[in-house]
This record gives structure tokens, sequence and C-alpha cells, in this order.
């Protein structure tokens, strides 16, 4: 089953993150990413720019409203990912204990969804399993 660790921080842990070095930050993710790399169950994992650097685009109207960050009342920001594969629920929850975060920090984990999730007899369904597989052929090829 595959896993998305979702990284979010609130405004304390984006605080102590600034007063932390960042030889000391990378070297704890890096120590982390390694353990998961070398466990084989790392898929991908990136992290993301400051939120000053994006934008949200909202639905809530008839034409989307696009708005420059950083955001309004920010309780919490999306600050990177995983996506880890593993046996169980509780293997997830494991690797997600093990995390290098600090107070104000938490890891939301979600279990991303495959298409046994979904109808088989989907017209969509089935032509995203051949998107899928033509991507894992191209892939193979490289």
């Amino acid at each position: 089953m595959k896993y998305m660790l979702i990284m979010r921080s609130n405004d304390d842990a984006v605080a102590a993150y600034k007063e932390t070095p960042f030889e000391e930050v990378i070297a704890a993710m890096g120590a982390y990413n390694e353990s998961l790399i070398k466990a084989g169950v790392l898929l991908a994992g990136e992290g993301l720019s400051d939120a000053a650097e994006g934008f949200v685009v909202d639905f809530s109207a008839e034409k989307p409203l696009i708005t420059d960050g950083p955001y309004g009342e920010t309780k919490e920001l999306f600050n990177g990912f995983w996506i880890i594969e593993v046996a169980s629920r509780e293997e997830a929850a494991e690797w997600a204990s093990r995390a290098p975060l600090g107070a104000g920090s938490f890891l939301e984990v979600r279990r991303v969804t495959d298409e046994s999730d979904f109808p088989a007899d989907n017209e969509w369904i089935e032509k995203e399993k051949g998107w899928r597989a033509d991507e894992e052929a191209r892939r193979a090829q490289q």
C-alpha cells in the first residue's frame, strides 16, 4: 500500500526551523530519507518552497480566483511530503513517527488510492491504467 506523509507546520515550528542551523536540518532529513531508501519503501519525497512563492486557486466563485501567497490566517503550512510503499497502515505510522520533526510540526498520513478503489468498468479508470502502463514502459526503456 502506498501512503503519503504530508508534512505540516504551524508558525511556532516555522520560527524554530529558522533558528536551527541549515546543516543540522539537512543532515537529519538526509539520514531519514536514507533510512527510507535502504528499507526500500521510499517512492518519492520533496520539500516545498516558502508559501510566499506560492499561490492558491479558489474555486468558490464561478470563475476560479488566484491569490498569491503568503496566505491570510494560516494555521498550518504544507511544507513537503514523502510517498512510501509499505505493507500496512501500522508500518506507515511507524515510518511517520521516525520523521525528524519538532514541536509544532506534524505529519498527516493518507493512503494513496489506486485503481482497485474505483469501479473497474469506468472508461476513465481504464484509461488511467493504460497511461500508467505506458509510463512504466517508457521509464523501463530509459
